[in-house]
Parts: C-alpha cells; sequence; structure tokens
C-alpha cells in the first residue's frame, strides 16, 4: 500500500499543565513508523499555567502536522470532542501525555482497521514508574498487577491478539463517533468507560495487539494515587446520574469490598458465625495481598517493596471503593431532597 493509499489518523491528546510530559509524548508520535503527511496531532490544551503551550508552538514552528487547539472547560470529555470535531483523519487516536507509543503503534493499528479485523485496536499498556524511588517503582509494579488492577488484559500480560472490551489509546474509526455520539461532558471521569460501553451497544469490535505498546508513568506518591483513585471509584457510580449503564459489573468490586468491610464489621459484633466468616474472608483477601506483595518484592530484589506494595493494593482498592461509596450516597441523598 503506497503512502497515499494509507488512512489519515488524527493523533488528539488533551493536556492540562503537562510541560514534564508533552514534549516526550509529541517526540514519539514524530518518531512512528507511519507517513508524516497521513496523520495529525491535535493538542487540546485545558488552558495550561506552566509551559506546555510554549512547548507545543516550539513543535509546531517546525512541524506542520501539530495544531494548538484551546479547552476552556477544562475537563477530559470536552477536550476529546474539540479533538474530534476538528479532525481532518479518517481514523482518530485518542492519546495521552503521560504516555510515550512505540514507533510501529499508529502503522500496525491503522492496518487492523484497513483489514477491517476491528473498529476500534490498541495495544498493550506498559505502566513505568515516574522516578526511580522504589515507591514509584512498586507504585507502577501493582498498577500492572492482575490483583490491582483486575483483567483488563491491555494492562497485564497478554500475548497474542484478542478481542476485549476496552483498550488503552485505541485507533478509533471515526465514522464510530457519527453513530454513537460523541463522549459525554457530564462526566469529569470514567468517560471513556461510558463511551466504549455505548460503542459496544452499537457493535464495534475491539482488538488488542500486544505486538505494539505504550509506556505510561504512573503516579508516584500515595497521595496522587489515593486521589485518582477516589475520583475515579466516584465517578464510576455517580457517572449514573447523567448516562445509562457506564460501567461493567466489574467496577462495582471495590465498591462491594468496602461495603463488606464496613458492614460486615458491625454485622460480627452481633453473630459469632458472621464474626468467623468475616475474618476468614478478610484473612484470604490478606493472604492474597501478602502472597503478591511478595512477588513484586522478590521482583524489585528489595525487601522494603513488600509493605509498599501491600499497603499500595489495600489503598487501590479502598480508595476506589470508598470513591463509589461517596458517590452513591450522595446520589441517594440528593434524589432524597427533591422528591
Amino acid at each position: 500500500m503506497s503512502s497515499l493509499e494509507l488512512p489519515t489518523v488524527s493523533v488528539i491528546i488533551p493536556v492540562r499543565n503537562e510541560e514534564n510530559f508533552i514534549g516526550k509524548c509529541i517526540e514519539s508520535f514524530l518518531d512512528q513508523a507511519y507517513p508524516e503527511n497521513r496523520f495529525e496531532i491535535i493538542v487540546v490544551d485545558g488552558m495550561s499555567e506552566d509551559n506546555t503551550r510554549t512547548i507545543v508552538k516550539e513543535y509546531m514552528s517546525r512541524y506542520k502536522n501539530i495544531r494548538l487547539y484551546d479547552n476552556p472547560d477544562k475537563y477530559t470529555p470536552n477536550a476529546l470532542n474539540i479533538g474530534i470535531k476538528n479532525a481532518s483523519g479518517k481514523i482518530i487516536m485518542l492519546a495521552s501525555s503521560h504516555a510515550i507509543y512505540s514507533r510501529d503503534y499508529i502503522s500496525t493499528c491503522a492496518q487492523k482497521i484497513v483489514e477491517e479485523k476491528a473498529e476500534i485496536v490498541g495495544g498493550k499498556m506498559i505502566t513505568l514508574p515516574r522516578n526511580s524511588s522504589i515507591k514509584a517503582k512498586v507504585i507502577a509494579s501493582v498498577l500492572s498487577n492482575p490483583f490491582g488492577v483486575g483483567g483488563a488484559k491491555y494492562r497485564i500480560r497478554c500475548d497474542k491478539e484478542s478481542y476485549v472490551d476496552t483498550v488503552a489509546y485505541g485507533l478509533y474509526k471515526k465514522e464510530l463517533f457519527d453513530k454513537a455520539g460523541l463522549f459525554n461532558e457530564n462526566l469529569v471521569r470514567n468517560q471513556d468507560i461510558e463511551m466504549n460501553l455505548r460503542l459496544k451497544r452499537i457493535g464495534a469490535r475491539t482488538l488488542l495487539v500486544p505486538q505494539v505498546s505504550s509506556y505510561y508513568y504512573a503516579r508516584d506518591t500515595f497521595t496522587s494515587l489515593w486521589k485518582n483513585n477516589f475520583a475515579n471509584g466516584f465517578w464510576v457510580i455517580y457517572s449514573t446520574k447523567f448516562a445509562k449503564v457506564p460501567f461493567s459489573f466489574r467496577h462495582l468490586i471495590p465498591l462491594f469490598f468496602v461495603l463488606f468491610l464496613v458492614l460486615g464489621c458491625f454485622l460480627s459484633m452481633f453473630s459469632p458465625i458472621l464474626a468467623k466468616l468475616y475474618m476468614v474472608v478478610l484473612g484470604l483477601y490478606m493472604l492474597l495481598n501478602v502472597y503478591f506483595s511478595l512477588k513484586i518484592s522478590f521482583r524489585l530484589k528489595n525487601l522494603l517493596a513488600f509493605p509498599l506494595a501491600f499497603f499500595t493494593f489495600l489503598s487501590l482498592h479502598v480508595s476506589y471503593g470508598i470513591g463509589s461509596l461517596m458517590a452513591l450516597i450522595k446520589l441517594i441523598f440528593v434524589r432524597r431532597s427533591y422528591q
């Protein structure tokens, strides 16, 4: 296939105050094994207050296929919709400024769409530590572990192509957004979950191609990890106020876990049988946490990694679950206040 026969691709990158990452991200796209005249990079900036815009404009002065748009609302779904509306490509790639991409990412994924193997195609995501500290390495390891993040195949080891529910940083046929609509701008978080479910309902197939990779820089503090997962957990439930079925069952597991911790502890005070059952289930969770934390500690060859991993797993599950619980309480409270 000649370069002129290749489909045009529009890469959309939402940003806000990303001076430490946007340069690396853009460089990884400029190094793609895809003709420069067949793809464009659309950066949508949420009114950054650092040097993000300066960095992007410096690249724009050297490369004609980079464009910059303002996102006065600052939120990700607004940025994605601005990018889609201004995209000229027949294929849309939704990217993150916190990641870099293998050189064959666009060419391989676009080829799968041309071959009509799927309407949405993405690669595996390899989570990298943001710095060289043991804490950053542990957090990155936990975010790549099935006990930490569940069964999302793009996050964990997968060696062969497979159809999945979702991929990170996928390439989409642009016509899908004409059929399913744009991103729901009421959803501050988890708008991608709701969109993927909407696309699945119209018959769109999603293909994971593990031969290509994105490399995501994970958060490096427990505070930022807690805040991010709390917000994700909150919005996965609160999204029901603005959209129909905006999540899958697996997204509710942390909520059930937190409810089990709270209600189980309370009910155990009134029933010895329930107390024993509570301790058995809690003990099983702790054993799993110990097992996977030890594996991370052995892999990193650092004894300090064990308690850090144990705490990270627990923090990851509890913060997400508490966020979901707070959203559930808010939904019930708001609905009752209007009745």
